[in-house]
């Protein structure tokens, strides 16, 4: 079969048996095998089902999702140089309908030639639902395989009845590792050398973008004789070093000063804390998941919705990523540090820990088992339970009698009867819950 990769195409991004001179660093060490490839170890790793698809040139349609910089457009030209097919690649920012036509034309001829067709589309979330529709039914019928490229997340940028045709694949931002290991490519590349500190700092501060440090790394290296220093990084980057150690000292104390300024209800010291570690390059992960723990043990009941605030900036971070990432992050941060706090929840937890490890495993009460048997029913399960909602008072508003009949009923294993873990405390909502509760426990 007729090799016809890269064939030229109105808004065709790349021929790769056609190397260009004058080429930037990234695009000089893009890799030209799997072998290669830095990272996605999950999708093209050896003996993952995607490797093996374009490894035996048997690839369907797929949808390559990842923040910039992980390898969905270096994948794409690996498969280019691998498949039998004809290749071609556009770009949804200079390509339209006519040009998708135009392609899709020229793969049904090669059809009837049995020469199939591979259509790459980077940033396909910039093609509008009709544009994507211009290819479905080429999708469809096999007239072309589809590798999409796309940073947005394709259940929202991509029509689902061509999602549903296609295979999505998610990339990941590369590691610190992985990125230190390009670096030092392009370094052997350059012929230079570079300082340990303005390495790291290049590392640091891509954020699992290898085509930034790589951009960043030749641009330092024109200002430099040879070895690359941490003033040029900077100039590079138009970004200041600071003083942070991802997984040394200042890591654990930078961490430290945020949390107690939090839990301290200290707005400005908050911020300034998380500004710190985020224009570091602390992964913004590590900083929110801290302020999720931080809004169950230290504000909790005073304040529930500060634990959904807190999910709610993981969840948005994740999905926006840096920098925009800071947005919710400061928001959940000042958030934090205005609420009313309490750690009811952690001594509550930690006393009845307590009598879990001194008392065992008690028995449940009869009158809470569930009889699901007769044989359960005859041994007394379930007998005398009284089914809270008949007692409404016992959900009641602070002050209200309850029944005297509902002031028996005990949920707690006999030994520990009247034992008491929860005590609220005097901030937020729980100021209302302190009443109730003690005069229900009163009662």
């Amino acid at each position: 079969m007729p090799r016809m990769r890269g064939s030229r195409v109105q808004g065709s991004m790349f021929d790769p048996e056609s190397p260009i001179t004058g080429e930037p660093l990234a695009a000089r060490l893009r890799p030209r095998a799997l072998d290669d490839f830095v990272g996605q170890e999950h999708i093209i790793g050896p003996g993952r089902v995607l490797r093996i698809a374009i490894e035996r040139d048997q690839l369907s349609s797929i949808i390559l999702w990842g923040p910039p910089g992980s390898g969905k457009t270096t994948l794409a030209e690996i498969i280019a140089r691998m498949t039998s097919s004809n290749f071609v690649a556009l770009s949804a920012v200079s390509s339209g309908v006519a040009d998708l036509r135009r392609v899709i034309d020229e793969a049904a001829k090669l059809r009837r030639a049995n020469i199939r067709t591979v259509l790459f589309i980077d940033e396909i979330h910039r093609f509008s639902k009709s544009q994507q529709d211009a290819v479905l039914q080429a999708v469809e019928n096999g007239t072309i395989t589809l590798i999409g490229a796309t940073t947005e997340n394709p259940s929202f940028e991509v029509n689902s009845a061509l999602l549903s045709r296609c295979r999505v694949f998610t990339l990941k931002s590369l590691t610190d590792e992985q990125i230190d290991a390009i670096v030092r490519r392009g370094l052997t590349e350059l012929g230079a050398s570079v300082e340990d500190e303005a390495r790291q700092f290049l590392v640091s501060m891509a954020h699992g973008d290898a085509r930034v440090a790589l951009n960043a790394l030749e641009l330092a290296s024109v200002a430099t004789a040879g070895l690359v220093t941490l003033a040029a990084v900077e100039d590079a980057l138009q970004h200041r070093a600071l003083l942070y150690d991802r997984q040394g000292d200042q890591h654990y104390d930078v961490i430290s000063a945020f949390i107690k300024s939090v839990r301290g209800s200290d707005p400005d010291a908050a911020v300034y804390w998380l500004a710190r570690m985020l224009e570091a390059g602390e992964d913004p992960l590590f900083v929110v998941r801290r302020m999720v723990i931080l809004a169950a043990e230290d504000i909790g009941l005073a304040d529930p919705q500060a634990l959904s605030v807190a999910v709610a900036a993981q969840q948005a971070a994740h999905f926006i990523g840096m920098p925009e990432g800071f947005l919710p992050l400061a928001e959940a941060a000042l958030y934090l540090a205005l609420a009313p706090k309490s750690n009811s929840a952690l001594r509550a937890y930690a006393a009845a820990r307590k009598d879990v490890e001194t008392t065992g495993s008690q028995p449940v009460p009869l009158h809470l088992r569930n009889a699901a048997t007769g044989l359960m029913v005859h041994e007394g399960y379930g007998r005398g339970y009284m089914y809270a909602h008949d007692y409404t008072a016992a959900l009641s508003e602070a002050g209200a009698e309850l029944p005297p009949s509902q002031r028996l009923q005990e949920y707690l294993p006999q030994e520990l009867a009247g034992h008491h873990y929860y005590e609220p405390g005097q901030s937020g909502q729980e100021a209302k819950l302190k009443r109730w509760i003690e005069e229900r426990r009163e009662s």
